[in-house]
């Protein structure tokens, strides 16, 4: 009971690092109408800069603070001027195969500026562990699972009860009648990469401390992180958090009880997740079904 229990600890650990990840991929969907195939490397090039201010003597808080807000400039400046001149509002694969393509460039620009080798980065949270019997709950999974709640809950609140946040989902849902209304709805895609960016670049600030900090840091959680996304449903907050927890518990109790499966074809449970979801339930357990009027 105790090695299950530890599991248990350990996949919720790893599925609050899937959920902070996810959370960006549903913020950029919801705000956009798309997916960022480019997150995890935007994310990773901004937690690289954060290692390089820590290097050079800035206290981690602050750094951590610079790194957002230049994930917000740089996300708001990729979508005017890389991702706008191919964006269609009917047609979202040319945007999508462009993130391809930023995410190759992002990855050989962030070991060219920074360094190829593996760095580490502290960890805003106290280091040890909250001991439950013969239990360990590291006190850094609190903190992330703290914070990234706190973040969903404020994701749900700006985009059901703010004016921005109703006129970021109205220039996805029905850009011709928000145009009529007045919302810019390139200034809300501009807003949404922004966001995103920033949101991406707090989630790799978190977890470098557990995956460390090199230019494919993020690549293996990406794809937990769009599995959860998948589970939860790409438009729920609520979803990504509860997707990401939920497939950390799952990877971790099929590695330790399928022998066959163990570390090394861990990711073979995202597949089946995804594959599964998508056949029974292709809006994800809180996603909303896509109504449109005839």
């Amino acid at each position: 009971m105790e090695l299950f229990s530890q599991r248990l600890v350990d996949g919720l650990s790893s599925g609050c690092i899937y959920a902070a990840l996810a959370l960006a991929i549903v913020l950029v969907f919801r705000a956009t109408g798309t997916l960022n195939l480019a997150q995890g490397e935007m994310a990773m090039f901004c937690c690289f800069l954060i290692w390089k201010l820590t290097d050079l003597g800035w206290p981690l808080i602050p750094a951590i603070l610079a790194g957002v807000v230049a994930g917000f400039v740089g996300g708001a400046a990729i979508e005017r001027v890389i991702i706008r001149p191919v964006e269609d509002s009917r047609d979202h694969l040319p945007v999508i195969i462009v993130t391809l393509g930023l995410l190759l460039a992002l990855d050989s620009l962030a070991g060219g500026l920074f360094t190829v080798d593996t760095e580490t980065l502290g960890s805003p949270f106290p280091s040890g562990s909250w001991h439950i019997g013969q239990v360990l709950v590291p006190y850094s999974s609190i903190g992330l699972f703290v914070v990234i709640s706190a973040l969903s809950g404020l994701m749900w609140f700006t985009f059901h009860r703010t004016r921005l946040g109703l006129a970021m989902r109205a220039s996805v849902d029905n850009p011709e009648s928000a145009r009529l209304l007045g919302i810019r709805r390139s200034r809300m895609l501009m807003i949404g990469w922004g966001a995103a960016a920033a949101l991406g670049a707090l989630a790799a600030a978190l977890v470098a401390p557990q995956t460390y900090v090199y230019t494919g840091m993020l690549q293996g959680v990406l794809l937990y992180a769009f599995t959860a996304a998948t589970l939860g449903g790409f438009d729920s907050p609520a979803g990504a958090v509860v997707g990401g927890l939920l497939v950390g518990v799952l990877q971790t109790m099929v590695s330790g009880y399928v022998g066959f499966v163990g570390n090394d074809l861990s990711l073979m449970t995202a597949l089946v997740v995804i594959i599964v979801v998508l056949m029974l339930k292709p809006t994800g357990l809180f996603g909303r079904p896509d109504s449109r009027r005839l």
